[in-house]
């Protein structure tokens, strides 16, 4: 939308009603509302403040603000779906990856069957009409939704309660949920009450579509993460003193998908594969014994806002959506997806961390194991590339390899 069109529906007219009320022919109106308004006549400026009903001074004025606003939402905020940091995240694999997978495989869908970041999802974006992602956290499911989903909302409503976010002072704001159980933990006290503050405030706005509540959500988690007192993750916080006060409310970067069906769920991926039907499945599991429920549970926390007790060092919450991926059952539950996958192509991404010195980084799921149960559905084609493998500085592997299997489904 154009800054006269805007300015227009802002005062309840439209650019017909302004050809109609100041005589400016139907096609002037329309490139008038190309121009930014530095460029109008006077005569043009004239014939909008009457049709508003505004002294023309009242008019340059507002016009103004808008204008700068119009400008900022180019971009809405600083955060891109891929700026967060999250154990296993394939970003910096996905330019090997997409080739191969557009090379070995044809289709129009795309399942991402365990999709994490939602990266892969992206990546893939404009390869396939449709997409089905789904991951089984509350935080990936409401990234999905502000990044994915398509459906309107409003900039310029969200880049205001921005501002406001941004000018809350803490002096003023009171403990909270959020300060009482992360403050001087995984957050300074101060950037903790703010968090909290921001949270409750979001519950409480009513005028807010269910895709704008995604998007203020999602900006707050990413704001969250990028200040936390971490190594990535929410298994412990460093140990410290007096934390400095980073924390800053900023939004995200909703991605344009125009055209594209995206349905996103939030499910056991062995229930969901059974009623899902797709040209390509994307399997990146996880592969050894960290639950990512209780990796991420400070985020889970934020985004459902339930307010459970929280127990331990680490303050974490009862135990929920523990996934068999990550106990000895992995080869049998891995197996079952595979054989319950209505699909032409299984593409599966897998590292070789098996004999890892650390136990809790040992995958649970061998490589041979998982070319079993990919051979049982057809012709599988193995593909591999060297790769630095995340640990927090207690695990050594040399050679480290990701390797990619492409399995041909048999009909």
């Amino acid at each position: 939308m154009e800054l006269l069109d805007i300015y227009l529906k802002e005062n309840n007219t439209n650019m017909n009603q302004l050809h109609i009320v100041s005589g400016i022919p139907a096609t002037t109106v329309r490139n008038l509302n190309k121009k930014t308004f530095n460029k109008w006549t006077m005569e043009q400026l004239d014939a909008v403040a009457q049709v508003v009903n505004k002294p023309k001074t009242i008019v340059l004025q507002e016009l103004e603000l808008i204008s700068k606003t119009v400008i900022m939402e180019e971009t809405l905020g600083k955060y891109n779906l891929e700026n967060r940091r999250y154990i296993g995240n394939k970003n910096r694999l996905l330019s090997w990856i997409r080739p191969l997978v557009r090379e070995h495989t044809m289709g129009k869908s795309f399942f991402d069957v365990f999709a994490g970041t939602g990266v892969v999802t992206k990546e893939f974006l404009n390869d396939y009409d449709n997409f089905i992602i789904n991951d089984f956290l509350y935080s990936n499911q409401i990234v999905y939704q502000a990044f994915f989903e398509f459906s309107n909302f409003d900039k310029r409503k969200l880049l205001k309660i921005k501002e406001k976010f941004q000018q809350l002072n803490v002096d003023e704001i009171d403990s909270n949920y959020f300060s009482n159980n992360y403050g001087n933990k995984f957050f300074s006290e101060n950037d903790a009450k703010i968090i909290g503050e921001i949270r409750e405030r979001m519950d409480k706005m009513k005028t807010l579509t269910n895709k704008e509540r995604s998007i203020l959500i999602t900006s707050l988690l990413y704001s969250t993460d990028k200040i936390a007192n971490t190594v990535g993750h929410y298994e412990a916080y460093r140990k410290k003193n007096n934390l400095e006060d980073r924390f800053e409310f900023d939004l995200i970067n909703p991605i344009e998908a125009n055209g594209k069906s995206i349905k996103i769920h939030r499910q056991d991926s062995n229930e969901l594969v059974r009623h899902i039907k797709s040209d390509i499945a994307f399997i990146d599991p996880p592969y050894n014994s960290r639950q990512y429920s209780r990796f991420y549970h400070v985020l889970e926390c934020l985004v459902k806002w339930n307010k459970p007790k929280l127990d331990g060092v680490a303050m974490k919450p009862p135990v929920e959506n523990m996934s068999e991926y990550s106990r000895s059952t992995a080869p049998k539950v891995f197996d079952d997806l595979i054989i319950n996958l209505d699909v032409k192509y299984i593409v599966v991404t897998y590292n070789n961390t098996y004999n890892s010195k650390s136990k809790s980084s040992r995958n649970k799921i061998t490589h041979n194991e998982i070319l079993s149960s990919l051979n049982k559905r057809g012709n599988t084609k193995v593909f591999e590339m060297p790769f630095q493998y995340f640990n927090a500085g207690k695990s050594d592997l040399k050679e480290h390899k990701e390797y990619l299997f492409i399995t041909e489904v048999k009909k």
